[in-house]
């Protein structure tokens, strides 16, 4: 074992102690079995000398206190790297009260803030721990680095409140065997209050907040083999490593190592908080088998109903959705804006790039009266847009759109998918940064007029027979050049259609407004994808971003 590996090795195993108490304290409710970090990430435990015959009883000495272990973003990747040569060790269990814990169970637990950690005067970070059990059975650990020295955070049942009778069953003061995730939080809307800023929770899922949003949509470390006919790795977290801020520090920096089947992953993220929350990622990855695709700054989202495609719902509310557009951007200056279905079927699209500037999962109608849901204020869900660091090459990103009836279900999945193979010893290296706000850079196009509403119809003309064998889309645009030009200007819409035919295309100035309109009309053959794509053009420029969309005709 290298030098390198043998540090995180060392660091890691410090869980054994904290570990042990855990079970102590559980002793009558669960079976002492000895829970161990990762394979790749533990040291051997010599069997204690058997006593001589006829030696006293001797009171066991209690566990050494775990020692500080350097800990550096290299001696990670080192470390992260030759686990890959290995095959995946096996998960981690948990035993006792929390494995029996259920929904109901879950939902009564909370963490108590008197109990964050980062407490000292003039911190801008508090650090919150989510609890093991009901859907996040592995244990997740987290260590703290202070002068390049890492040490693990344990946590226990004092951590945490109990509700109703399950506190009966809970033994006190109890060391965990790690934690189900965490969350940050920070003053980011009021000087005075400590605000959720970010939670890692579950696989490598992590969701993030920017001023005056409420939690939507999620990015991920890593997406495997993601809507093929094979199986889906899901990657998570397994430790993380969390520098502690310095008093009056506006970021935070952390570190996180990823596993799955396939691939091991090393992560740095530096998470600063404000209008637009910034978490740039530095992800290094390594293939211990072959992959046949690798989703690069997955994100999650969900779009249940609204826009040009208001299903079925009997709702009273307008639309149903965390994000409602994809938009990528090209180097050159183009909008690409893709509106988000609810599809009949599984559906994906390919959106081919060089090098993008950036991509993302945005929400653009920001007014209470587009969804009008007093609760779950979707008009307060933050975009997230991705910012690729350095040249990521050819590529595509992918969209994939699975059928739900439900808006708990993330049902949107976002990812970058570079040119190539992923086979087995192949390493990877990317840095990107995640803006998560109302309106992040890159969710639309500052110099042409920007998407502004897309709905549909059955075709034909209004208070007649529908033409039902004709879908209709309506797309509105506002602001830039266009905005500025009269009624009468020499502007055309170029429009294509993949798999169908455009029987009409009208643009046109909506009267006392800055808003253009493009009506569509197109035909095509029953249970066909229709790729559609459309702008407005006029004096030798594009005036708008492109709109694209998937309609699939039933």
């Amino acid at each position: 074992m290298s030098k390198l590996s043998g540090h995180l090795t060392e660091a890691l195993t410090t869980h054994y102690p904290s570990r042990r108490r855990f079970l102590a304290g559980l002793a009558g409710t669960v079976a002492a079995t000895a829970l161990l970090a990762p394979a790749h990430l533990r040291a051997q435990e010599v069997a204690p000398a058997e006593p001589a015959p006829e030696a006293a009883p001797v009171e066991p000495a209690p566990p050494a206190a775990p020692q500080p272990q350097p800990f550096s973003y290299e001696i990670l990747t080192e470390a992260q790297r030759l686990a890959s040569e290995s095959a995946p060790p096996a998960p981690e269990a948990i035993e006792g009260f929390l494995a029996d814990l259920d929904y109901d169970g879950y939902q009564r637990i909370r963490f108590r803030p008197a109990r964050a950690r980062w407490q000292e005067p003039a911190q801008n970070f508090r650090l919150h721990a989510f609890h093991l059990g009901w859907l996040f059975g592995e244990p997740v650990h987290i260590h703290e680095i202070v002068d390049g020295h890492a040490l693990p955070m344990d946590f226990s049942t004092a951590d945490f409140e109990y509700g109703g009778t399950l506190a009966e069953s809970v033994p006190a003061d109890a060391v965990m065997p790690g934690v189900a995730g965490f969350r940050l939080h920070t003053p980011l809307n009021r000087a005075d209050i400590f605000d959720e800023l970010i939670a890692f929770l579950g696989a490598s899922y992590f969701r993030a907040l920017g001023r005056g949003t409420v939690y939507g949509l999620s990015a991920r470390g890593l997406a495997v083999n993601t809507a093929l006919s094979g199986r889906e790795e899901f990657p998570r977290f397994t430790d993380f490593w969390l520098e502690r801020p310095l008093p009056g520090q506006t970021s935070v920096t952390l570190y996180a190592a990823l596993a799955s089947d396939s691939v091991t992953g090393a992560y740095r993220f530096v998470i600063t908080p404000g209008e637009n929350t910034v978490v740039e990622v530095t992800a290094r990855l390594f293939l211990r088998a072959d992959v046949a695709q690798l989703g690069l700054a997955p994100l999650t989202s969900m779009f249940l109903f609204g826009g040009a495609d208001p299903g079925a719902f009997e709702d009273f509310r307008a639309a149903v959705h965390d994000s409602e557009y994809l938009v990528l951007n090209s180097r050159e200056g183009d909008t690409y804006v893709r509106a988000l279905n609810n599809p009949v079927r599984l559906a994906s699209s390919y959106l081919r790039s060089d090098n993008p500037a950036s991509f993302g999962l945005v929400q653009r109608s920001r007014d209470f009266g587009d969804y009008l849901d007093a609760q779950a204020h979707y008009e307060s869900r933050p975009s997230l847009m991705v910012e690729p660091l350095g040249d990521w090459g050819r590529g595509s990103v992918r969209l994939v759109e699975i059928p739900s009836d439900l808006e708990g279900n993330d049902n949107i999945v976002a990812f970058w998918v570079p040119e190539g193979e992923f086979k087995q010893g192949n390493a990877l290296e990317l840095s990107y940064r995640l803006h998560w706000g109302r309106t992040p850079p890159g969710d639309r196009n500052v110099e042409r007029a920007t998407i502004l509403r897309t709905r549909a119809g059955h075709g034909g003309v209004a208070g007649v027979a529908a033409a039902i064998d004709r879908r209709k889309f309506v797309i509105d645009f506002q602001g830039g050049l266009l905005g500025e030009l009269s009624a009468d200007a020499d502007v055309s819409a170029q429009v294509s259609a993949d798999r169908g035919v455009v029987t009409e295309a009208i643009v046109s100035k909506i009267s006392g407004t800055e808003i253009w309109r493009l009506v569509l009309e197109v035909q095509s053959d029953p249970g066909a994808v229709v790729e559609l794509r459309a702008s407005v053009t006029g004096f030798d420029r594009v005036l708008t971003e492109t709109w694209l969309y998937q309609w699939v005709r039933e």
